[in-house]
């Protein structure tokens, strides 16, 4: 694998931890290259679970490269298919293996949209030398919206009140919030998390694959009209690039130390 990502496979288990120094961020590069690694797994007969980590104790995947955005085109006509970051979440949503992610620093943008498209999130507690996880969705602030998946996870997961107060509020939630919320199945003390989620991994990982698939595309059976809705979402999204102000403010947001990792330790506050 390349600089932003390690992978291995031992024991029906595939781990893929990033490593993007400083902060993680999803540059083009890094994107496709984990969109690369999610695709090869979904169709790897070896693999029953996928688990998605991070090497840097302060940063999951701290978002999408703003600068990067900010050279995306701001008069596409509508999309009718699916872009290739929402593939490569419903390629985790849909797989036919367990999808989990192991927070443990912070987690915004593209990376929360990332690990919200895994089957189960399990994030670290602070401690008294940690902050542990720190969630965010800041892409209002910069005049645009989370457009990859973003708006439709976080609405089935939480209800549409909460999910608008994240996607609205641009605010860092800790990871007591984020449980409470449904942002993640459970969130544990730092040196509790790694031993729940191996225990789990190995478990899941020791039944039969038919039946793992199965189980997992029965229960997403309930989520109704995913595909469009995220089209949807992407057209909204595309929409707001060239709105009143989106470039100024994800422009200020760079002068203003945003991808930097001082900043982006603080994220919320720069908001304020």
């Amino acid at each position: 694998m390349g600089a932003g990502l390690n992978v291995t496979k031992a024991d029906g288990i595939a781990r893929i931890v990033f490593n993007s120094p400083p902060i993680n961020l999803f540059t083009f590069d890094f994107f496709l290259e984990t969109a690369q690694v999610i695709g090869d797994l979904a169709v790897d007969d070896e693999v029953r679970v996928v688990l998605l980590s991070s090497s840097n104790p302060d940063f999951f995947i701290a978002h999408f490269d703003v600068a990067a955005i900010l050279t995306f085109p701001t008069n596409s006509p509508p999309a009718t298919e699916l872009n290739s970051y929402h593939v490569m979440c419903e390629t985790l949503r849909t797989m036919p293996k367990a999808t989990i992610a192991v927070i443990e620093g912070r987690i915004g943008g593209g990376g929360s949209e990332l690990a919200l498209s895994c089957d189960m999130r399990f994030a670290a507690l602070p401690s008294t030398d940690h902050p542990g996880a720190v969630f965010s969705q800041p892409e209002v602030a910069l005049g645009i919206i989370p457009g990859g998946s973003g708006t439709q996870r976080l609405s089935r997961l939480m209800g549409r009140s909460r999910a608008l107060e994240v996607v609205l509020g641009c605010d860092d939630f800790d990871a007591f919030e984020a449980e409470r919320y449904g942002w993640v199945n459970r969130s544990l003390p730092a040196d509790e998390l790694w031993p729940f989620v191996e225990r789990l991994a190995k478990r899941i990982a020791s039944f039969p694959a038919h039946a793992i698939a199965a189980g997992k595309q029965s229960v997403i059976l309930a989520e109704k009209e995913v595909p469009q809705d995220l089209l949807a979402e992407g057209n909204a999204f595309s929409a707001t690039l060239g709105g009143p102000g989106a470039r100024e403010a994800m422009e200020k947001f760079l002068r203003d130390g945003g991808q930097t990792r001082d900043v982006e330790l603080n994220l919320g506050s720069l908001f304020d």
